[in-house]
């Protein structure tokens, strides 16, 4: 016996009203559950759908399906993180290796021979986080219009517009900043910790562009990389 299209569509129901709001997420369970349904009604083919239903549900346990939904966001979430790390990478070739060089002398030349590098530091921290807060702006009013529009939410889409930026684009460099500005003295009037600071400086500058410009760019192609579907969904 086959499920119907009216059953794939209460399957489908069902998933979202278990806390699974990802169409490829819910696509999985969905093809999961239809073929364990269908695979049980031809060992009891007088159990009703629901019946069946439930049974299978509970085979996920106590909590549910978040032991899936956790499962495949740790997933993409390491996909993720492979993504940025090869763009970082780039950095550290040529010929983009030479521009990060050249933009760290060139900022630990300014610090160096500049009176207020103390200033100086402490405008390029609120630079960069004045610059991490207007995206988070920006990823709230673009979820609020998912939200309030129709359209089907991909886990690895969300991951790419709100992962990277939790994830320590904030913490770790707030960490930082608030470190040598508690001892500028001794990082800023130092040449060899004055590099240190320029180097990371220009490393927080570079993950930032990867996070918040070089993969939001290119969210579509790794789209349609992770789901083939996903270009029927866009025509």
């Amino acid at each position: 016996m086959k499920l119907t299209a009216q059953q794939i569509d209460q399957l489908y129901l069902f998933t979202r009203q278990h806390y699974v709001e990802w169409y490829d997420l819910q696509t999985e369970l969905v093809d999961h559950l239809a073929n364990a349904i269908e695979t049980e009604w031809e060992q009891n083919p007088k159990l009703t759908f629901d019946e069946v239903l439930n049974k299978e549900f509970r085979k996920f346990g106590v909590f549910g399906f978040m032991d899936v939904v956790e499962s495949r966001q740790a997933a993409l979430g390491k996909k993720y993180n492979r993504l940025v790390f090869n763009h970082f990478k780039a950095f550290f070739r040529v010929p983009k290796i030479l521009l990060t060089i050249g933009i760290t002398f060139l900022l630990f030349k300014i610090l160096k021979t500049s009176m207020y590098n103390n200033y100086i530091f402490i405008a390029i921290c609120i630079s960069y986080f004045g610059f991490i807060f207007f995206e988070f702006y920006k990823i709230k009013k673009i979820r609020k219009i998912q939200k309030e529009t129709s359209k089907k939410k991909w886990l690895f889409e969300e991951i790419i517009n709100q992962y990277g930026v939790s994830s320590g684009a904030f913490s770790v460099p707030f960490y930082f900043f608030i470190q040598i500005s508690s001892r500028a003295e001794r990082y800023l009037l130092n040449d060899y910790w004055l590099f240190s600071v320029s180097l990371m400086l220009v490393l927080f500058g570079i993950l930032n562009y990867i996070l918040f410009k070089i993969i939001p760019s290119k969210t579509r192609e790794y789209l349609l990389e992770t789901y083939p579907e996903y270009k029927l969904e866009k025509l």
